[in-house]
């Protein structure tokens, strides 16, 4: 798969808390889609981001950018140094944040089958998330989509850019 990245920044905070904030999207579904990420580092001088980024895969489902902005934003975290690996991640998919939470133990257990005995979809997508998640300290909450807040509309606005091709 082709991803376009746009942006990247770091700095060094290890005893912050970090926030992470995903979203994906796609136009029609299946169809061209983007995801995007921006992590965030609660400091006493307010917010600061630490990383952020944006891609796009040319022929793929809503549901694979909402966990390929999760991966990709987790890979950066291990990567990162002097930074916590304690995060809170906010998405505003359910299907991510139910699936990390709730449905992936029962998928695992059933060899990848969900109760009704069919493949779970998006498998290789939540295998990589698991495998990624297990070396941190993860909670996860969902958040209402387009309800104001600051870097879940930023990442909306970086989706729409990978969507759509704008640079």
């Amino acid at each position: 798969m082709l991803f376009t990245e746009k942006r990247l920044y770091f700095i060094n905070n290890m005893n912050a808390s970090i926030k992470i904030f995903t979203d994906g999207g796609c136009s029609g579904n299946p169809g061209p889609g983007g995801w995007a990420y921006v992590i965030v580092s609660e400091t006493f001088q307010g917010p600061v981001i630490l990383a952020e980024k944006y891609g796009s895969e040319k022929e793929t489902t809503n549901n694979r950018m909402e966990l390929r902005a999760v991966i990709e934003s987790l890979r950066v975290i291990t990567l990162m140094e002097n930074v916590s690996k304690n995060a809170v991640i906010y998405t505003d998919s359910q299907y991510v944040q139910k699936g990390i939470t709730e449905w992936i133990l029962k998928w695992k257990k059933n060899a990848w089958r969900t109760s009704d005995k069919k493949p779970v979809k998006n498998q290789d997508l939540w295998v990589e998330l698991d495998t990624l998640s297990a070396g941190l300290l993860l909670k996860w909450e969902w958040i209402r989509g387009h309800s104001g807040n600051e870097f879940n509309e930023r990442c909306d606005r970086m989706t729409q850019e990978a969507i759509w091709g704008k640079e």
